[in-house]
């Protein structure tokens, strides 16, 4: 499956604010950014996030998933403490 793809797809269904995938081969990490992920537990969080995906993973196209999930106050401080290089 595509990076953007994915990232569209998640987009959609969870109105994400912000969402970045990358790939190696089958592996994808997955950084979701989202009201939708407030009050609610890092279980749920992705099970938000993996159940959009699930007809890709039970195809194959998708092997394993790494995700990283943040509200938009969490991601501001997230960036703020871990700037990019």
């Amino acid at each position: 499956m595509d990076i953007t793809q994915i990232e569209q797809l998640l987009q959609q269904q969870l109105q994400l604010t912000e969402v970045k995938v990358s790939a190696e081969g089958s592996h994808y990490a997955v950084t979701a950014v989202g009201a939708c992920f407030a009050d609610v537990s890092r279980v749920k969080q992705q099970q938000m996030i993996y159940a959009p995906l699930m007809a890709a993973i039970a195809d194959g196209s998708i092997h394993a998933v790494s995700i990283k999930t943040f509200t938009p106050e969490q991601w501001r401080r997230e960036k703020l403490l871990n700037p990019p290089m």
